[in-house]
């Protein structure tokens, strides 16, 4: 009997206008997170490849440094990696992080998959962000290279249009 291999099915990265895949992962402090429990606010989804690497510290820096500019947006701000709930909560509190860093730990990588930006080979996330409205739709996106960081003035533009929609 010969064994067929198929290549692992390529999951696209789902396009603005589109409703955002529902997930539950558990965050730092191991309680349960759904997105499909934040319809009425707006979401940040930050997926980073590791916590405690150079450009995700950063990037995440810079949104804890900002964060006001997602309060004024009604945006929660949600982080995930394929890291273990034990790293994004040491992770978490080296930072001062006061937003939700989730645990894309097992199965490994599953909501990068449902988002298209899980990298099958070096098993990590992809740098994927995704605004998602408060009824769940999908209304910006961006999915940048390895090693290239995220541009903070485009969170800024995307922020501001979702301001000016009613909540």
């Amino acid at each position: 009997m010969t064994a067929v291999h198929q290549a692992p099915t390529q999951v696209l990265v789902p396009e603005t206008g589109q409703l955002a895949p529902d997930f539950e992962l558990l965050n730092q402090y191991g309680e349960p997170v759904r997105l499909a429990d934040y319809r009425g606010r707006n979401v940040v989804l930050v997926f980073f490849p590791f916590a405690f690497s150079g450009i995700c510290t950063g990037e995440l820096c810079e949104i804890r440094d900002n964060i006001a500019d997602f309060k004024y947006s009604n945006a929660t701000v949600l982080a995930l990696s394929v890291d273990s709930k034990f790293a994004q909560r040491a992770y978490a509190e080296h930072e001062n992080f006061g937003f939700d860093l989730l645990a894309d730990f097992w199965p490994h990588g599953a909501v990068a998959r449902d988002y298209g930006v899980f990298d099958e080979a070096s098993g990590m996330a992809l740098r994927g962000t995704f605004i998602i409205d408060a009824t769940g739709v999908i209304r910006y996106v961006v999915v940048n290279p390895r090693g290239q960081a995220r541009d903070f003035a485009e969170y800024r533009r995307a922020l501001s249009s979702l301001a000016d929609q009613p909540s």
